[in-house]
């Protein structure tokens, strides 16, 4: 308390439910204006009178009635000030109304899940599906990440050797966002029943992710256990040192009848040069590395040497969208990325082996 009857701004706060803050500010609007201010140092003052004025401006803000509504109630007679209570409360009830029509919207729309071209998420599936770990050492590794966002659909498997992520977008996104690890091998058979259909919606219920399309469901058990973060992986990729644009069945040509012998890159200025190194697996004999084979390319960066296993590059190369290929190079012992040249919906990530000998790989 203040002398002469009067009420400091905090005895003010704490008798109305206010805060200090709250009170300067209604000073400013001059809803709540002190009786007094100190010249010297700047403090409020309030008389008893205005703490019922006060508690009205609390509980009127408490429903939200607008800063100038409060005004003409507080300083209006009271026929008017009934009337803005009922106006206020009538545009409450309205936008409740309008609220809980959306929420039914938006409710139907999560039961009903996100709707997909069927043959743009069958080629997605097949595309990573490869990427996804054939053992069970880990188990959500035999996995596919599927997720669901506002704008976008994404697919991702990895074995820890290769990565494969491919976004699509949605013919119909979903209200909600969601996140499922479903077995690969249950993804095995769908593809051709995708194929038939023209749009599938999928949605992830008691713990299945659940498609449906042409008067048909198909439930995809989901793995429970945490996918690894593949976007932090993503992010934490080297600067790119060197570029190759390549024509994919080119690559893929040459790569052929090589069996499961290491795959040797060589990238300079003049195209790749690619050849054969020798067995990943112990033999009786020891085979010769092949002659390299020149594929043209477009090559900016240094000169690179880099070898791979055919296990993780040819299903890289395979499932690979468009002609040609971009593979971004950091270094011999980093992830490559490889994608399409001009389509970048599909990424894949080839971990490099190291090369087996220190043949030149050109003759």
């Amino acid at each position: 308390m203040a002398g002469d009857g009067l009420i400091t701004i905090g005895g003010l706060a704490r008798a109305c439910g206010l805060t200090a803050s709250a009170l300067r500010f209604y000073d400013d609007c001059g809803l709540l204006v002190p009786v007094r201010v100190d010249g010297m140092t700047g403090y409020r003052y309030y008389s008893e009178a205005q703490v019922d004025r006060g508690v009205l401006i609390r509980r009127l803000r408490g429903i939200g009635v607008p800063l100038e509504v409060v005004s003409e109630i507080l300083d209006g007679d009271s026929a008017r000030a009934e009337r803005l209570l009922d106006d206020h409360v009538a545009e409450l009830a309205e936008r409740a109304r309008e609220a809980a029509a959306v929420t039914r919207v938006i409710k139907a729309e999560i039961r009903a899940g996100v709707m997909l071209s069927a043959a743009v998420l069958a080629a997605a599936i097949e595309q990573v599906r490869s990427a996804a770990a054939l053992d069970r050492e880990i188990p959500v590794l035999s996995g596919i990440l599927v997720e669901s966002s506002a704008d976008s659909v994404t697919v991702t498997a990895t074995d820890r050797y290769r990565l494969s992520t491919r976004a699509m977008v949605p013919v119909r996104p979903s209200g909600a966002t969601w996140s499922a690890v479903v077995d690969a091998s249950d993804f095995g058979g769908i593809g051709s029943w995708l194929r038939e259909l023209d749009e599938v919606t999928m949605r992830c219920a008691g713990g299945e992710l659940v498609l449906t399309g042409g008067g048909a469901e198909r439930r995809c058990g989901a793995i429970d256990a945490a996918y690894p973060d593949y976007r932090a992986m993503l992010a934490g990729l080297a600067a790119v040192r060197t570029r190759v644009v390549a024509e994919r069945d080119a690559l893929l040509a040459v790569l052929e009848n090589w069996g499961a012998e290491q795959i040797v890159f060589f990238a300079d200025e003049s195209g790749l040069f690619v050849r054969r190194n020798g067995r990943i697996e112990p033999s009786d004999t020891e085979p010769q590395a092949s002659e390299p084979q020149h594929i043209p390319a477009s090559v900016t960066g240094p000169d690179t040497e880099l070898a791979f296993s055919p296990t993780t590059l040819r299903p890289a190369l395979v499932s690979a969208i468009g002609p040609e290929i971009m593979l971004d190079i950091a270094a011999a012992d980093a992830p490559v990325v490889v994608r399409s040249a001009n389509d970048g919906d599909l990424t894949t990530l080839v971990m490099p082996t190291a090369i087996a000998n220190s043949k030149e790989p050109r003759a």
